[in-house]
């Protein structure tokens, strides 16, 4: 999961942020193991309408990518780590929108 807009989408100077990485995968529903490379970081965007993606690529087998985590959150891409790990074009992909909501809290 990236953010292609951070830190904000006029100047997005990080692009692409890494939210979430995940490989090992499991195709079938008899496998219980996946491997969490980067954990979750919720988006938080501060200024703007934020577009945030998921990518799914098909892996050629178990333990075929294998990056080091925490060595990049900012200015990962996707496009680099797809040809770097062989992984082709996406099989999924889906998005969504998001901003931060203004007022005070009380």
């Amino acid at each position: 999961m990236v953010d292609p807009d951070a830190p904000n989408p006029s100047e997005p100077t990080l692009r692409e942020y890494l939210h979430w990485l995940v490989t090992d995968i499991p195709g079938t529903t008899d496998s219980n193991f996946v491997n969490v490379v980067e954990l979750y970081d919720s988006p938080r965007p501060t200024t703007g309408i934020h577009r945030f993606v998921f990518a799914l690529f098909k892996q050629l087998g178990h333990g075929t990518v294998e990056p080091q985590p925490n060595q990049w959150r900012q200015n990962f891409c996707t496009r680099e780590f797809a040809i770097n790990y062989n992984l082709g074009l996406p099989v999924a992909v889906s998005y969504f929108n998001c901003q931060r909501e203004s007022g005070f809290w009380w």
